[in-house]
């Protein structure tokens, strides 16, 4: 049978990979669960294999899933790209751009290279901060387009582009002791205040013992064995591991990444809030 596979078939398979469940990926798509069965079905049927294990309470990949899962991701990243490319390939102009450190340094190389080499004409200044920073710097006027951590209950506005969870982490080997010695940015920084929230709720006791405005600082302190740190749980490297609940370390809130945009932007600047979001969709699967 000749394969044909559609942008809608893809999302669908990438959205319940990512959810674990048909309902809440039928969500995500805005499509019926029934609809999103028979896509599935129909892909299976194409593919000539099961992509989905159905039998425990959330669906998981198959092995022949997890083979897909990379090409639905390129298929859709190379649609997304001919997409930009051919419908603004003459877009220019300036754009300023903020983002947290972490996030940029750990996802975002990517993504922007992809931006700079489809549209060679647009000028794109790079600013790392903590989100508070640029979060009052946004409101100045100094930026575009900007990507922050926030608290939803608290920061409102924005589209959410990214939902990770945060865990306490230390260095391999480290011996966890009361007081609870901290490394963290300084303020304003969200992690910050979500660790010493969560640490006096929990009654814990804690004195911070290194103070870093950037990632590299962080993690270098870490694995000196100065203290432990918060970080999200996908970017936690090599000689740092995520402390479990045996140190009964109090739960974390996840983190969530926003994108804010001027209410009018520049039609680079439309091109590019719109790369942004697409990629990361794409890299979060």
């Amino acid at each position: 049978m000749p394969f044909f596979v559609d942008t809608l078939q893809l999302r669908s398979f990438v959205a319940i990979a990512e959810t674990g469940t048909f309902g809440q990926a039928a969500a995500t798509v805005n499509r019926t669960q029934s609809a999103l069965s028979l896509q599935i079905k129909k892909l299976e049927d194409q593919l000539g294999c099961e992509l989905f294990d159905r039998s425990a309470r959330r669906v998981v990949l198959t092995p022949q899933g997890e083979i897909f899962l990379g090409y639905a991701k390129r298929m859709i990243q190379l649609q997304w790209e001919a997409y930009s490319r051919l419908r603004e390939p003459d877009v220019e102009g300036e754009i300023r751009f903020g983002t947290p450190e972490d996030f940029a340094t750990h996802y975002l190389p990517r993504v922007l290279s992809s931006f700079r080499q489809h549209h060679p004409r647009v000028q794109l200044n790079v600013s790392c901060d903590l989100t508070l920073n640029l979060i009052d710097g946004f409101h100045r006027g100094d930026f575009d387009v900007i990507l922050v951590k926030r608290d939803p209950q608290r920061v409102k506005g924005g589209t959410k582009v990214w939902r990770e969870p945060l865990v306490w982490a230390s260095a391999d080997g480290y011996r966890i002791e009361e007081p609870l010695s901290l490394v963290l940015s300084p303020q304003p920084c969200i992690y910050r205040a979500r660790a010493l929230a969560a640490l006096d709720r929990a009654k814990r006791s804690w004195h911070i013992s290194y103070i870093s405005p950037s990632l590299a600082g962080t993690l270098a302190a870490v694995k000196a064995g100065l203290g432990i740190t918060v970080l999200p749980e996908h970017m936690i490297p090599q000689g740092v591991h995520a402390i479990r609940n045996e140190s009964r370390m109090p739960q974390l809130a996840d983190a969530e990444i926003a994108l804010m945009k001027k209410d009018e932007l520049s039609k680079a600047a439309e091109v590019f809030a719109g790369h942004i979001v697409e990629s990361l969709e794409i890299i979060r699967a």
